[in-house]
């Protein structure tokens, strides 16, 4: 719980009394390694912060193939923001790449902290702003790189992703089969 209040007081300020507030609101909540914390179809009804491991945002491309879109690791936020503000049902998968440990705060307590807390929207919108640039800066990478400069733009960026996450999802995420990410990585060896 602390990781997530220090997460947020970087983007605001917090009295303890909100802080008491925000902690009241949240659980503490547990998923083993591969299972799905959220399907595609299912309306997004929580943020979560993670605290522990890492999730991968998926989805199964018109020919049926799955395809990793990103990894979400520890001291991050992670929601489905256009099913949670429109309840639409997500197009996308989240599953637990390893055993992960996350705070959990539903889309009403967050609705009852914007309107107990000032500032609680001005925070939300920045860690939100800050979420989203991030994921275009992923992507504008994967666009504009060759295989082996997107690997190496990954361990630089997250130099703990590889080796907790297989390498069926990293050569997913990269847009190339195993072996050629088999064979980057003994090239750069």
């Amino acid at each position: 719980m602390e990781q997530m209040i220090n997460y947020l007081l970087q983007f605001g300020n917090l009295n303890p009394t909100q802080i008491e507030l925000i902690k009241s609101k949240a659980t503490v909540k547990t998923t083993k390694k591969e299972v799905f914390y959220h399907e595609a179809g299912q309306i997004q009804r929580e943020v979560i912060f993670l605290t522990e491991g890492i999730m991968r945002i998926c989805y199964y491309n018109n020919s049926g193939v799955e395809i990793t879109k990103y990894f979400i690791d520890e001291n991050h936020f992670m929601a489905d923001v256009y099913s949670l503000n429109t309840g639409i049902p997500s197009t996308e998968y989240a599953q637990a790449v390893t055993d992960c440990a996350y705070v959990v705060l539903s889309k009403r307590a967050m609705e009852e902290l914007s309107m107990t807390i000032i500032g609680w929207d001005a925070i939300i919108a920045k860690v939100t702003a800050k979420g989203m640039a991030d994921k275009v800066n992923r992507i504008s990478v994967m666009l504009s790189e060759d295989a082996t400069e997107r690997y190496l733009k990954l361990l630089s960026d997250f130099p703990n992703l590889a080796n907790r996450v297989p390498l069926s999802y990293l050569a997913s995420y990269l847009g190339i089969t195993q072996s050629s990410l088999s064979r980057i990585r003994r090239n750069i060896q």
